[in-house]
């Protein structure tokens, strides 16, 4: 006994031994793969941020400057970078992601999912279908905040929060055009430092080809492309603070008491007017931040932080102080300020790395911007348009080939018409100032009413975030006229598009929830003389999940019959990233034979994975379970599965309304402009039906006009 118990403890120790070294290999397994991710992070995330020397000192207004206005302006560029990169997003705004995901439109989920302060229809509909559960929307606190129960309360404030989201949003797509133009554009004017005698236009076109090559590239995916683009920017982040070190022994080896924030006082002090104005050139130090948020479902926080802080935070740091050492020096070459300070020896080197890490800068804004779109699709606030997954692994990871060529026009437009990178600049800086105030406020919301942080530490990070950036945004207003106008054109556009098709969408929703159609109204029209139920298994669509789609009452009158077996189902994306695989298809009996109730259930970060017939073979599996689970006769529960077997072996259909609204005289004019926008929208853009694989001869499109 005491052999074995000997032996019993060896084998014990042994297998702690081997469980601790499997431990210790899965962390170092986890450490690599983040350094991995981190590798291939550079080469997407952070674009804007690393190219931004390309074009900050030439967006700058400077006149006659000085040494002290030069030590002034890299103090503002540091505080900044350190303030609103380090402090602002990589520590405090990448933990406040949505279950994986990013930016302004995640922020508003998040709030959204923890509270209810929601106005979304789809959001609505779940919460009115008692008998469907999700996990993932059972998280409101019950000793909610008393701004958490303002906004409950409130629906003004309800539908301030929600325009806010949408600006920032739309801001976001606006950065998606600017970005890709102002980077390459920036780069490709290199050439015309050696050559003085290059004209505009070449530069213009050499930009403009440059990026179309990149956008067709997008087809094969951000692991792909970042993958290829890491070391471009492993190459840029290494050589630019190397000439910056060089740069900074060479012409002011000092550079770096300008640390201090007396600098910036003393600028603001002597300059004034001129020195605020200065804010315009300088916030364009920290574009892509946002990006580096947005693009948070591409990549991991941990990934993020550490390419941020141990690589692009202290080349960006280094690779400043070099161009305002050289500056100093020459104080009057701020129009080419980066590719003067590039010693002659290096220089086509140099330019060649640059112009490609602008193609990759570009990347950063035109991934975030297919994300935010899909985000918006999902979440019907957008035409819906073909989005493609890209990768197996990772489902954030999207491509939509009409949101890319639209993106691929407007940004050769930008350059060919607004080729000075001057308005451009100023262009972006409206972009950049306004996403940045909008997150920051979305983050105070999320601070006071989810994570109930301490009022002094939100007052700290409300007081300081809203003045740097408020200052900044006061300061870029200035340039409205000189190209800021930009952002507020394409802004404005896109947000007309997105509340037309909100609009649309619950005016429909509405009138459905007004005519819908309860079981008591479904079994009074079957059992009308003439209505038969007919061979096949039928899948049929609606909008609400507490009733039925009045396109049902009008095909069971025109028609007079219903299938056998009819599963009314619902496509129901959540105001939550990703829905648990086990929650996805819930299905349940309405009450008559052969009619059963199914919904879909998505996240607006999954994945609609369901393709023909594994669709169909999915839903029938739960249908089978759940009638097997709650049936109290197992004969009964047989005889129930073989005839939905039987319909299914008949055929399977899937009908869905064709609805349109139809546009009375009693109307107003602004429900006749905005619902006749709605109409060529809906008409124009893709069907629901497509994304699940469902096949053109098993479709059946039912038309219904809705009374405006």
């Amino acid at each position: 006994m005491d052999i074995e118990g000997g032996g019993g403890g060896g084998d014990a120790a042994r297998n702690q031994q081997q469980h601790q070294g499997l431990v210790v290999v899965t962390k170092k397994r986890r450490k690599m793969e983040t350094l991995v991710m981190a590798y291939r992070t550079l080469g997407v995330v952070f674009g804007g941020l690393v190219t931004s020397p390309l074009y900050v000192y030439p967006s700058m207004p400077i006149t006659s400057p000085t040494e002290e206005d030069y030590l002034g302006i890299y103090s503002i560029m540091f505080w900044t970078l350190t303030l609103i990169g380090v402090v602002k997003y990589t520590s405090i705004a990448l933990r406040a992601d949505d279950h994986g995901e990013g930016g302004t439109f995640a922020l508003y989920s998040l709030l959204c999912r923890k509270l209810s302060i929601g106005i979304l229809p789809s959001k609505r509909g779940v919460e009115s279908a008692s008998s469907f559960s999700n996990s993932a929307l059972h998280e409101h606190d019950e000793n909610k905040t008393w701004l958490g129960k303002f906004f409950e309360r409130n629906l003004v404030a309800r539908r301030v929060l929600l325009f806010i989201a949408m600006l920032g949003t739309c801001m976001l797509i606006g950065d998606g055009i600017l970005t890709p133009a102002i980077s390459v554009l920036s780069a490709m004017q290199g050439v015309a430092v050696p050559f003085p005698s290059v004209s505009k236009s070449l530069v213009e076109t050499l930009s403009a080809l440059v990026l179309v090559v990149l956008f067709l590239l997008q087809k094969f995916g951000t692991s792909r492309v970042s993958f290829m683009f890491s070391p471009i920017m492993g190459a840029w982040t290494v050589c630019t603070p190397m000439v910056g070190i060089y740069s900074i022994m060479r012409h002011y080896p000092g550079i770096f008491k300008a640390l201090s924030p007396y600098y910036i006082l003393h600028l603001f002090w002597r300059k004034g007017k001129e020195g605020w104005l200065l804010l315009g050139g300088t916030v364009l130090c920290i574009t892509g931040s946002e990006a580096l948020f947005a693009d948070l479902g591409h990549f991991n926080r941990s990934s993020i932080q550490i390419a941020f802080l141990f690589t692009i935070y202290p080349s960006l740091v280094l690779t400043y102080a070099g161009q305002t050492a050289y500056l100093i020096k020459n104080p009057n070459d701020h129009e080419d300020g980066f590719y003067k300070f590039i010693p002659k020896t290096i220089y086509w080197p140099i330019f060649v790395i640059s112009t490609l890490a602008a193609i990759v800068a570009s990347q950063s804004l035109i991934s975030a911007t297919f994300s935010v779109i899909k985000q918006s699709v999902v979440l019907d606030y957008f035409p819906r348009v073909k989005v493609v997954h890209t990768s197996s692994n990772k489902e954030g990871e999207v491509y939509s080939p009409e949101v890319n060529y639209i993106l691929m026009v407007l940004c050769v437009a930008v350059i060919l018409i607004f080729g000075d990178g001057k308005d451009i600049g100023n262009a972006f800086g409206v972009v950049v100032s306004l996403v940045m105030l909008i997150t920051t406020v979305l983050l105070t919301l999320v601070m006071i009413m989810i994570w109930r942080t301490p009022p002094w530490l939100v007052a700290l990070y409300f007081i300081i975030f809203f003045t740097v950036e408020g200052v900044y945004v006061s300061a870029v207003l200035t340039k409205v006229s000189e190209g800021g106008w930009i952002p507020f054109a394409i802004s404005l556009i896109l947000a007309i598009i997105m509340f037309g098709w909100f609009y649309g969408r619950q005016r429909k929703m509405d009138y459905e929830l007004t005519h819908k159609v309860d079981m008591e109204r479904l079994k009074s029209l079957l059992s009308e003389p003439g209505v038969q139920r007919v061979p096949a298994l039928c899948f049929f669509y609606t909008n609400i999940q507490d009733g039925l789609t009045p396109v049902v009452g009008h095909y069971i009158k025109n028609m007079k019959s219903l299938h056998k077996v009819t599963i009314f189902t619902t496509l129901r994306y959540l105001l939550v990233p990703k829905v648990a695989p086990h929650e996805r298809i819930v299905v349940n009996k309405l009450g008559l034979k052969g009619v059963y109730g199914c919904v879909i259930q998505y996240g607006y970060a999954d994945s609609l994975n369901l393709e023909g017939e594994d669709f169909v073979n999915q839903v029938t599996d739960c249908l089978r379970g759940h009638i097997q689970s709650y049936s109290g006769n197992p004969q009964e529960a047989q005889e129930e599965i073989s005839s939905f077997e039987e319909a299914k072996l008949a055929g399977v259909v899937h009908i869905r309304g064709k609805t349109r609204f139809y546009v009375g005289k009693n109307c107003t004019w602004f429900d006749r402009i905005m619902l006749a926008f709605y109409e060529v929208m809906h008409s124009n853009c893709r069907s629901a039906l497509p994304a699940l694989g469902v096949r053109p001869p098993q479709r059946i499109e039912v038309g219904m006009l809705y009374e405006a």
